[in-house]
């Protein structure tokens, strides 16, 4: 016997799936709507990738789809209204980068297909039902791995000498930081080290956060992923640069922008990845079927100007494992 919440399930993904097969057989030239969670010149080094997945199979901008942007300028609060225009306007799939951005689309509609790019946690924070047979509207790419959190602390440790206490930068809006919380401060305990954390929820909380930080004379700091963190990427660069504070990164566009160190996967290359899925969809394909993907490869890149300035040796072995340095 089927339960009723699985035969809705189904019916739902069945017309997901028809509503995509009709499109391409009437002809209609695809329409995306893709959510980006800062403005289109920060993350212009994620749109190009995007870009270049997009043709990758075959699809070009403004000849044979069309891509509908919508920019939150990292502003979590207006998720709503941006994607209210693009339901508006009919959109085939949905992509999104970020867990707020997909939990915001699927409080918005469970038609629409959604593919989602470096989510934290999409069964913890259940947008997918699993990442083999995601269920619903959802499928795409997730950010993390075991021990992530414990890793970058591990990378600090090498760098900072007898380090004794790590601030954490986090955002309470976005629900992943909860078991990257519990992640790291795991790892910090094993580490004999002291973790603590300091909220952000929007630009308004950075002064309180960093002053609040700054009393407690941390040894270093952990920046999680969170893309207001990413719109405000210099502005955190800046503040750890002035107080001579060691950080490593969730991005590696916090270290371009003069931050010591990134470790984490290639958000580039999800996005480049994204072109897939919107491709399986488009021609057919149920989200609730795709398989999510995990990362495989994860990347270091440490800038050498920066640690010198901060009076710190990046130990040799720890450059050879670097993916890329900044001199």
């Amino acid at each position: 016997m089927i339960s009723r919440r699985a035969f809705i399930g189904g019916v739902a993904s069945t017309v997901v799936m028809i509503s995509c097969v009709v499109t391409a057989q009437a002809g209609k030239t695809p329409r995306i709507g893709f959510l980006g969670n800062s403005t289109a010149a920060l993350e212009a080094n994620l749109i190009g990738p995007w870009r270049e997945g997009l043709r990758d199979f075959g699809y070009v901008e403004g000849q044979n789809v069309a891509v509908e942007y919508r920019w939150a300028e990292g502003r979590y609060e207006r998720f709503p209204a941006l994607i209210a225009e693009l339901l508006a306007l009919k959109v085939d799939v949905i992509v999104t980068a970020g867990t707020p951005a997909a939990q915001a689309v699927k409080r918005a509609t469970s038609m629409i297909p959604l593919v989602m790019i470096a989510v934290g946690d999409p069964v913890g924070t259940r947008l997918v039902s699993s990442l083999g047979r995601p269920g619903g509207n959802a499928t795409g790419l997730v950010s993390i791995a075991p021990d992530l959190e414990g890793k970058r602390l591990q990378l600090l440790q090498e760098i900072v000498p007898n380090l004794a206490q790590v601030a954490l930068l986090t955002n309470p809006t976005n629900p992943f930081h909860v078991g990257s919380e519990q992640q790291l401060r795991a790892a910090a305990t094993a580490m004999h080290v002291k973790a603590e954390s300091f909220a952000v929820r929007n630009e308004s909380e950075f002064d309180a956060a960093f002053e609040a930080m700054l009393r407690q004379r941390p040894g270093a700091m952990i920046m999680l992923a969170d893309r207001l963190f990413l719109h405000h990427r210099k502005r955190i660069a800046d503040f750890a640069f002035k107080h001579r504070l060691p950080a490593v990164y969730a991005y590696q566009e916090l270290v371009e922008a003069g931050g010591l160190m990134s470790f984490g996967p290639s958000y580039p290359g999800m996005h480049r990845r994204a072109a897939y899925f919107v491709d399986r969809i488009l021609k057919g394909a149920s989200p609730a079927e795709l398989p999510m993907e995990q990362p495989s490869q994860f990347e270091l890149m440490i800038n050498v100007k920066t640690a010198r300035a901060l009076g710190l040796t990046i130990p040799p072995s720890l450059l050879l494992r670097a993916d890329q340095v900044i001199e």
